[in-house]
């Protein structure tokens, strides 16, 4: 057994110090002084320790687009930053739209993934059959892109969206942005800039009105339906409003999320980050920043992840038009977070609440996100004294960027566990175990 000694516990909406004992995979005591007794101790104070983080929206790119990243670069990236257990989505190569391909993915990640992992089943116009097979205890849920997408991943024919909305009974998480109004947008953007779109009018293209459109039909259809529906990447002021907050969180049937580079970034910083902040929704004016954060204060938006997406740096160079959306965030969202909290933009305590407990809530996730007696011992050590800046060298990520290189962040990851091991301390790995699939009470 192994006890972790005097670190300071941030758990719950407690903040005090604390012992953690870990036998095996799980949490054996929590407590105000665990004895010794001949068991391993690591002296931990100093530090900060927390729930592992459950990222609910990640891209690793396997199979098919593993150039850009696979499920052992990301997983390990991952686990460096404190991310403990992810959701990843289906749009890879071939799209996770039957239980074939999505198991296969699942078999991939028992072989290499440092981390917990869940998958999410893709959705077409035409796979409903597929959809009504998966056993909802062991995916983490179903994804819907109603905006633009990898393949034959957009959702757009009305019957087939109430049809899904309808039948599905597990959590239905979308991307919401209006595919006919953004085509609008980018045919007026051509006429005036031609093939040199500049990257800022990507929030202009990609505008309010697309998102709210397509997040408000989403809503409509799931209050119609009866659905647990949970909206991704909040990008925009209007869109907040859509969601509530004076009920408790296990009454919800409508939640949200906000994203890490939604809560960090603004418009202003296309004109020094170009296109290597270039996301789909997009990141759009202050004020939409600003009212995201307060979404994330006063519970209108549940849960904060990353949306991490990678692709290459010469990927990510080419001009506006040419340009994939997405990048690399796993690494540091949680330093990223903290950052912020030592802003004043949040308090501790909504760290683990936004990044750990509301997401094993909502999703039902089997003994995870939180640091209880029982519970898989997925926890984090951070030293809040220990500063840390981003440099190319210092990243794990198979792209091999990050767009918050050149940044000092507060804090550094000392050490995480995945179900009781130190898979990531001070800069080093030990790879002898990998992560176990997510389960679900449901």
């Amino acid at each position: 057994m192994l006890i972790i000694k005097g670190a300071t516990l941030v758990n719950e909406g407690v903040e005090a110090k604390r012992d953690v004992a870990i036998d095996g995979p799980f949490i054996r005591a929590v407590a105000d002084n665990i004895p010794a007794d001949g068991h391993q101790v690591m002296d931990a104070r100093g530090l900060h320790l927390f729930p592992g983080v459950i990222d609910d929206q990640v891209h690793f790119r396997e199979p098919g687009l593993t150039h850009k990243g696979d499920l052992y670069t990301e997983a390990r990236a991952a686990v460096a930053g404190g991310i403990t257990s992810y959701m990843e989505m289906p749009n890879t190569v071939p799209s996770a739209v039957t239980v074939d391909l999505l198991e296969q993915k699942y078999t991939r990640a028992a072989e290499v993934s440092l981390a917990n992992y869940s998958f999410y089943m893709g959705t077409t116009n035409r796979n409903l059959r597929d959809l009504l097979e998966v056993d909802p205890t062991r995916i983490c849920g179903v994804k819907i892109f109603m905006g633009s997408s990898t393949g034959d991943m957009l959702v757009d024919d009305p019957k087939a969206l109430d049809d899904i909305f309808r039948e599905v009974k597990t959590i239905i998480t979308t991307h919401c942005e209006s595919d006919p109004m953004v085509k609008s947008n980018a045919a007026r953007a051509r006429e005036l800039y031609g093939d040199d779109i500049p990257v800022w009018m990507h929030p202009v293209i990609r505008d309010e009105e697309a998102c709210y459109a397509s997040s408000s039909f989403a809503i409509e259809l799931a209050e119609k339906h009866g659905t647990r529906l949970h909206i991704l990447h909040i990008s925009t002021a209007r869109e907040t409003l859509l969601f509530r907050n004076d009920i408790p969180l296990a009454q919800k049937k409508i939640t949200a999320e906000a994203c890490i580079h939604h809560l960090w970034f603004t418009d202003a910083d296309y004109h020094t980050h170009g296109t290597f902040i270039k996301w789909n929704p997009a990141v759009k004016s202050e004020a939409d920043r600003e009212a995201i954060r307060q979404a994330v204060r006063n519970g209108r938006i549940d849960v904060v992840a990353t949306d991490h997406a990678p692709h290459t740096r010469e990927e990510k160079a080419q001009p506006y038009a040419k340009c994939p959306s997405g990048g690399p965030l796993v690494q540091h969202s949680l330093q990223a977070m903290l950052d912020l909290v030592q802003q004043g933009v949040f308090p501790m305590s909504m760290v683990p609440l936004k990044m750990a407990h509301n997401v094993a809530d909502m999703f039902s996730i089997d003994r995870r996100g939180y640091v209880r007696e029982g519970y898989y011992a997925d926890l984090v050590l951070v030293d809040m004294a220990k500063s840390h800046t981003v440099t190319s060298d210092s990243l794990f990520y198979k792209c091999g960027w990050s767009p918050f290189e050149g940044h000092t962040f507060g804090s550094s990851i000392h050490t995480t566990f995945v179900n009781g091991h130190a898979v990531y301390s001070d800069g080093r790995f030990d790879e002898s175990n990998r992560g176990m699939r997510m389960l679900f009470n449901r």
